[in-house]
C-alpha cells in the first residue's frame, strides 16, 4: 500500500454548477416544517472482475453491497483515495460488486477504512442502500491519509459534536430530520464539500455518504443527506428538516476544515 500520508483535500470542489449542486442535495432544501459486513479469509490477489459493474456513487443503488454494522466505531482515521478506478468486492477475494471512481461530485474520492483482512481494506461507500460497504485491495494505486476528526450527530438531543484527536472541538445545537423524514442513523462519512455558485441558504454544503430512508429522491436529486447552514437560528434544536442536518455558522466553519472521508456517526 502507498504509505504516503497526504492530507485529503478539505474542499472537493470550488464552485459547481447549480444543477450539479441540486442533484447532490436530495435530502435538503425546503423549510422542512411542512413536511445502510462482509467477512472472509485473507487473500493477497484481487480476482479479475467479470463483466461490467456499476460505479459506487451517491446516485447509485447497488443491492449486492455488504452492509456496515459498526455504527458506533469511528475507526482509526485512515482514509484512502483511488488514483484509478478500483474494483470493490463483497469480501476479501470475493465477487466484484462495484467500481470505486476517482472522483465523487466533481472532487476527489476519499473513503474511510473501517476494517482490514490481510492486504484487503473494507471501506464505507456512498451508494444506496445506506450503510453500504465493500472491500478493495491494498497496494499501488491508493493514496493513504489520516483524518484526526470524528463528527457525531445525536438526533435525540439534536446536537452535533466535532472531535479532533479524541478531544472536543465543539458541540452545537442543530436541526435534524422531522419525524416523517428522519436523519438516518448509522456510520457514514464526509463525501464532498460544495460551494454553491448561486445564493442558497448556506455558503457551503457538505454531502455525506448516506441517504434519506423515507425519500427516494428530493428536488431531482437522489436523497443525499448533508450538513449545511441555515439563516434562521430558531430551527436549531428542532426536528424540522427533510433529513439533512442544519448547523449554525460556527459549526459550519469548523466542519469546513474536516477532510474528505472523515467518519460521521449518527445516533438517535
Amino acid at each position: 500500500m502507498n504509505q504516503n500520508r497526504t492530507r485529503p483535500r478539505a474542499r472537493a470542489a470550488a464552485l459547481l454548477p447549480a444543477a450539479v449542486l441540486a442533484l447532490a442535495l436530495g435530502g435538503c432544501g425546503g423549510s422542512g416544517e411542512k413536511g445502510a459486513a462482509a467477512g472472509g479469509g485473507p487473500s493477497t490477489a484481487a480476482p479479475a472482475p467479470t463483466g461490467k459493474v456499476p460505479e459506487t456513487t451517491t446516485f447509485a443503488k447497488i443491492a449486492q453491497m455488504p452492509r456496515d454494522t459498526g455504527a458506533t466505531d469511528a475507526g482509526d482515521g485512515t482514509v484512502v483515495h483511488p488514483t484509478a478506478p478500483r474494483t470493490v468486492y463483497d469480501g476479501p477475494g470475493g465477487h466484484p460488486v462495484a467500481t470505486l471512481p476517482v472522483q465523487e461530485l466533481g472532487g476527489p474520492t476519499w473513503v474511510p477504512v473501517v476494517d482490514r483482512s490481510g492486504d484487503w481494506l473494507r471501506v464505507l461507500l456512498p451508494s444506496r442502500p445506506n450503510q453500504a460497504s465493500g472491500w478493495i485491495s491494498g497496494g499501488d494505486g491508493l493514496t493513504v491519509a489520516h483524518s484526526p476528526y470524528t463528527v457525531k450527530v445525536d438526533t435525540a438531543r439534536r446536537t452535533l459534536t466535532l472531535e479532533k484527536s479524541g478531544k472536543g472541538v465543539g458541540t452545537w445545537k442543530v436541526a435534524v430530520g422531522a419525524d416523517k423524514t428522519p436523519t438516518p442513523a448509522g456510520r457514514t462519512f464526509v463525501l464532498a464539500q460544495l460551494a454553491p455558485a448561486k445564493k442558497t441558504p448556506s455558503p457551503l454544503v457538505i454531502p455525506l455518504g448516506t441517504h434519506s430512508a423515507s425519500l427516494d429522491s428530493f428536488g431531482g436529486g437522489p436523497g443525499t443527506v448533508a450538513f449545511h447552514g441555515w439563516p434562521d437560528a430558531s430551527v436549531f434544536g428542532k426536528a424540522v428538516s427533510h433529513g439533512c442536518v442544519r448547523v449554525p455558522d460556527a459549526a459550519l466553519r469548523e466542519l469546513s476544515r474536516v477532510p474528505l472521508g472523515t467518519v460521521v456517526l449518527v445516533s438517535g
